[in-house]
């Protein structure tokens, strides 16, 4: 029977520390990629002329409905001179923009006809409705689904594993494995996890609260 160590668990801490700290800044920085890249998607899709939207469009969807752990390994593939990490960090940010330029479109389909007829009244170019007018609101309006994204691409971080990039749960697994304790390395693991993610979601829905009573 297995039992728990809470020396094994001690020694543990450290290894789980360095693979946490390479779990969030894949989420941070991926985040950001995605955020902005799925904002310019969402836009070129309602605005750029067919010739330009169809083509970005078909390679959303290309991107969005294939697996990421087959995109991880074909541009690690692809590219042998760059490091793991930036090739996962970079394939999380431009997965998961695809999933956050659904949530910008819906948000710009919510904003009301008479914002645009306005700025149109008062010949805003269309470079400034969209930044003074429009995208302000899509943002404050898609606040809840892009930290509901945040948090979807935290737990998907393991998959860099499959690059070599050791993350967290790929130090937990090693720990593990070294010293026989896995129990206790993939308990802290989760942990590690959901101190990441809890506060997260109760931010979300609070900012629901928030957008429900605005």
């Amino acid at each position: 029977m297995i039992e728990w160590s809470w020396q094994r668990a001690d020694d543990a801490m450290p290894y789980l520390w360095d693979g946490f700290q390479v779990t969030l800044l894949a989420t941070l920085i991926g985040f950001v990629v995605a955020a902005i890249l799925g904002l310019g998607i969402a836009v070129i899709r309602r605005s750029a002329p067919r010739w330009v939207s169809m083509p970005v469009h078909a390679a959303a969807e290309f991107v969005r409905l294939t697996p990421m752990v087959v995109q991880l390994l074909f541009v690690y593939a692809l590219l042998p001179g760059v490091t793991a990490l930036t090739i996962g960090v970079a394939v999380l940010g431009v997965h998961y923009s695809t999933y956050m330029a659904e949530v910008y479109r819906a948000g710009i389909e919510e904003v009301p006809k008479g914002q645009w007829e306005a700025a149109r009244a008062l010949s805003l170019p269309p470079q400034r409705t969209w930044r003074a007018v429009i995208i302000p609101q899509v943002v404050r309006n898609s606040l809840p689904a892009l930290g509901n994204n945040a948090v979807s691409m935290l737990k998907d971080t393991p998959y860099l594993f499959t690059i070599t990039v050791v993350e967290l749960v790929t130090e937990a697994q090693r720990y593990g494995a070294a010293h026989f304790a896995y129990l206790e390395a993939f308990t802290l693991a989760g942990v590690f996890f959901l101190v990441a993610s809890y506060p997260t979601s109760v931010l979300i829905r609070q900012l629901e609260k928030r957008l429900a009573h605005g």
